[in-house]
């Protein structure tokens, strides 16, 4: 049975009044921040799937390795359950890589649902278009919304195992101690015996984890410029574009890499009937993509609540899908 949830966002009350509120105090923060998790907009995933496939950003193919050519490690993995389940991906995207799990598990006759979470509905329509496509006997539940909602009701809707998936290295787009809150929360929503993968980017050369972020082509600047276009559309307001400049940087140390919006000069930006002030030089911090050393891994898994199951590297060890286990 295939069930489609479609809805537009930008349309969306409860979203819209979220995503102003949201703005409105990170802009009145100091220093003033915005959350990542509002650049995917129709402009924004068409950007992000640009930058998936520029040749420096090397998360993608790392990761689509695992799933291309490790995929019967990661079925094996997910046997563990040894019933049906829900398969629930949070922030599926396109489901590029999770696709070729999807395949291996349907070929091989398994008992399950996939339930792709996105706040983008955009993204999920692609999603669903072409799985129908790719799998037609696939069982898909299309879930549109934050994460922790659709995981809710994502366990409403169904009391078998979960095996819950997040990719990307998506876990990176928090700050340490949101991580772990977060792993907290997906543990504190499922039963003994259900499974977390995580995909972690891990530390390397700083040089190689800059240039995925910093690329020549400057299509990672307009992904955060984005988000100022979005909010003038949507909220009214009058970000001059040309006025901020991207900058990027990374401390191998902390692992933390991270991107800001650059005000070039003294300005004023109105946000429907609410003025903000800018001074040259101030920035909007608009991005984390943290890496991670096997130690943060485990300690975060620990943390949490987990018990790590297996987990299972690219070619060149540079990314880790890790199985938690509750």
């Amino acid at each position: 049975m295939n069930v489609q949830i479609k809805q537009d966002y930008h349309l969306n009350n409860d979203y819209t009044d979220s995503f102003s509120s949201d703005i409105l105090k990170g802009l009145s923060a100091h220093p003033k921040k915005l959350s990542s998790k509002y650049f995917y907009d129709k402009t924004g995933d068409r950007l992000f799937q640009q930058i998936m496939a520029m040749p420096e950003y090397y998360l993608t193919d790392c990761e689509l390795d695992i799933f291309q050519n490790k995929t019967e490690e990661l079925a094996k993995a997910i046997s563990h359950i040894n019933e049906s389940f829900d398969l629930i991906e949070l922030g599926a995207g396109d489901a590029m890589k999770s696709s070729y799990l999807l395949k291996n598990l349907v070929d091989k006759g398994t008992d399950f649902t996939y339930m792709p979470i996105d706040i983008s509905g955009n993204i999920l329509s692609v999603l669903q278009e072409n799985l129908n496509k790719k799998l037609p006997e696939l069982k898909i539940v299309p879930l549109e919304g934050e994460y922790f909602d659709m995981l809710d009701k994502a366990t409403a809707l169904s009391k078998r195992k979960k095996v819950v998936l997040f990719l990307g290295g998506n876990i990176g787009n928090m700050e340490n101690e949101e991580a772990r809150h977060f792993c907290s929360e997906v543990k504190r929503k499922l039963n003994p015996g259900d499974l977390f993968l995580v995909g972690f980017d891990l530390k390397k050369n700083p040089k190689t984890i800059l240039a995925a972020y910093n690329d020549p082509a400057g299509i990672t600047a307009s992904f955060n410029l984005n988000l100022l276009t979005r909010i003038n559309r949507e909220l009214n307001a009058d970000f001059k574009l040309e006025n901020f400049q991207h900058y990027q940087n990374y401390d191998p140390i902390s692992g933390a890499c991270r991107s800001f919006l650059v005000s070039l000069c003294d300005q004023e930006v109105h946000v429907g009937s609410r003025l903000f002030h800018f001074k040259r030089d101030e920035w909007i911090d608009m991005e984390i993509s943290q890496k991670f050393s096997e130690q943060d891994i485990k300690k975060l898994a620990v943390d949490a609540g987990f018990h790590i199951l297996v987990e299972i590297r690219d070619a060149k060890s540079w990314f880790v899908d890790s199985v938690w286990m509750v």
